[in-house]
């Protein structure tokens, strides 16, 4: 006789779990953590850069692209690409807007000009779709390069004209105030002060900031009988 055969214990079916592994105790795996480092990475690029909707519509802006107009980057939240940067060639704006609509995903390079202040100045715009190739409408990084204007003679050179911002953070730093002492008089961040002084020092061809003050004093730009250091009216 063959043995009988053992009767099956049911078992319980097992619960499903969630469709991803998750592990609330890692950071790496937390979306905050991962936002906040790329605020920090943000707001230390040099360059001026702002993340946008396809749309145009800025919804992060980094300190250097807010300084070009002398505000804290929330002050740009909200606003339009298109008003703060005017298209030299409406072509390529609307390449890129054909593009989009098309779900490629790419680079695209757009001359742009705009006025802060009293001058007017142009550069390249770049403009990047950063989402999932399949997203139906991914946000934007914006960049900007700023043309870089010829130098000219020293010799019969007229003072540039300078942003009241400018003309106080260049008097702040001639009177001995550290970055971050400018950065909390004038309301800006420590990154965007020293992307303040980068332009200058480029504008009057100055290697540091002694050599900038110095020359500020000989442009006069800078009050030469008042101190603290005043900007010459």
């Amino acid at each position: 006789m063959c043995p009988p055969v053992p009767t099956p214990v049911p078992t319980a079916a097992p619960t499903p779990g969630p469709p991803f592994p998750s592990n609330p105790g890692d950071p790496e795996s937390d979306p905050a953590v991962w936002r906040t480092r790329f605020l920090s990475l943000l707001d230390r690029i040099p360059a001026p850069t702002a993340v946008s909707t396809t749309e145009g519509g800025i919804t992060l802006a980094n300190p250097a692209l807010a300084a070009l107009w002398g505000l804290p980057p929330g002050r740009l939240a909200g606003r339009n690409l298109l008003d703060l940067f005017t298209p030299i060639d409406e072509g390529q704006l609307a390449r890129v807007e054909a593009a989009l609509t098309k779900g490629r995903r790419s680079r695209y390079p757009v001359q742009v000009r705009w006025t802060a202040g009293a001058a007017t100045q142009t550069g390249q715009l770049t403009l990047e779709p950063v989402s999932d190739p399949g997203g139906e409408s991914p946000p934007l990084l914006a960049t900007l390069h700023i043309d870089e204007h010829p130098s000219t003679p020293d010799h019969g050179t007229p003072a540039p004209l300078l942003s009241a911002q400018e003309s106080r953070i260049l008097a702040l730093i001639a009177a001995g105030c550290t970055t971050a002492v400018v950065a909390r008089t004038v309301g800006l961040s420590d990154d965007g002060v020293n992307y303040h002084l980068t332009r200058l020092g480029r504008r009057l061809r100055t290697p540091n900031r002694t050599a900038l003050i110095a020359r500020a004093y000989v442009l006069g730009l800078l009050s030469p009988t008042a101190w603290p250091p005043e900007p010459h009216p």
